[in-house]
């Protein structure tokens, strides 16, 4: 039995496969420093597009943790989107994420474009993301999609390898 409660998410209508991932413009942070970058500017090529919660959180550490492990970044480019502040970002792109680079969306839109928002129980008003993956070609077509529909929830790395196999192949 798990030391918290799994809690069902409702359902969403998020970004889906095939569909062309909405472009936005906000800061993007790497291992340096960060500008105000659009997702079309940073994707030129396969790219995982990476949903979070906020830095810190048992998530976003699992999450980073198993793109280290799958070395997903030395095969296409890797980005990540939270609620967290780029000063927060540059913090966990020094402890792990290598060659990643992270958005920061803190006021929610891309969130809530994407359909992932969700309130944080017990704090109505304030917004998070549901993790979420997105594969996405050099178009920012969606070529391969998992949202989570409980927290938490952890998306299949083997599912994730085979689609980005038969995406770079």
């Amino acid at each position: 039995m798990p030391d918290f409660d799994v809690v069902s998410l409702p359902e969403t209508d998020h970004v889906a496969e095939g569909e062309t991932a909405p472009d936005f413009t906000r800061p993007l942070v790497d291992e340096e420093y960060w500008e105000d970058r659009s997702l079309d500017s940073a994707v030129d090529g396969p790219t995982l597009l990476v949903f979070h919660p906020m830095n810190g959180a048992f998530q976003a550490t699992y999450l980073y943790n198993t793109i280290d492990e799958e070395g997903w970044a030395d095969d296409l480019d890797v980005v990540g989107l939270s609620v967290s502040t780029p000063y927060a970002h540059k913090r966990l792109l020094a402890e792990r994420a290598e060659g990643v680079r992270i958005f920061s969306d803190p006021g929610a839109a891309v969130i809530e474009e994407y359909g992932l928002a969700h309130d944080i129980d017990g704090m109505t008003g304030i917004t998070e993301t549901r993790p979420a993956v997105f594969l996405l070609d050099a178009d920012r077509t969606v070529e391969f999609a998992w949202v989570a529909s409980e927290h938490p929830e952890f998306p299949d790395a083997e599912a994730i390898d085979d689609a980005i196999d038969r995406l770079i192949d």
